[in-house]
């Protein structure tokens, strides 16, 4: 619990291309990989006070991710019907500064081979922030 500070609206948004029509497992798998990719790429191994290494990490969390993380991570699954719709959510996110992470999937057992944008996730940052990104946005 934040103590002695008002809470804020925090969420997270992930905005999946449905024209790719993945299987339903894999639309989970690629926003599970878009939500924790602000965390994933925070890691930065730590050492132990002696100066070795223990092959543990450390995260460097906003107030915001911080925050997101203590009162229940709320998430929102938005969709996009094409590449360009999710290139051009992405691009306005990080105009505006938010955290984004693109998604791009490897291809070897959907996409044929190929490196396919599949999703992105935007935050955790102020619900009204994102908003109005994605606030156009169908519900998946």
């Amino acid at each position: 619990m934040l103590v002695g500070r008002q809470m804020k609206n925090i969420k997270q948004v992930i905005v999946i291309r449905r024209d790719l029509r993945m299987r339903r497992g894999k639309e989970i798998a690629q926003g599970s990989h878009a939500s924790i990719a602000f965390l994933t790429n925070r890691m930065s191994p730590c050492d132990d006070y002696d100066g070795s290494s223990s092959g543990g990490h450390i995260a460097y969390l906003t107030e915001n991710e911080i925050e997101w993380i203590a009162t229940g991570n709320t998430k929102v699954c938005v969709r996009v019907d094409s590449e360009q719709e999710l290139d051009d959510i992405y691009n306005a996110a990080k105009a505006a500064g938010l955290e984004v992470h693109m998604i791009i999937d490897e291809g070897a057992t959907e996409f044929h081979g190929n490196k396919t944008k599949t999703c992105l996730a935007i935050g955790p940052n102020a619900a009204g922030e994102i908003d109005r990104i994605t606030g156009h946005l169908q519900l998946y």
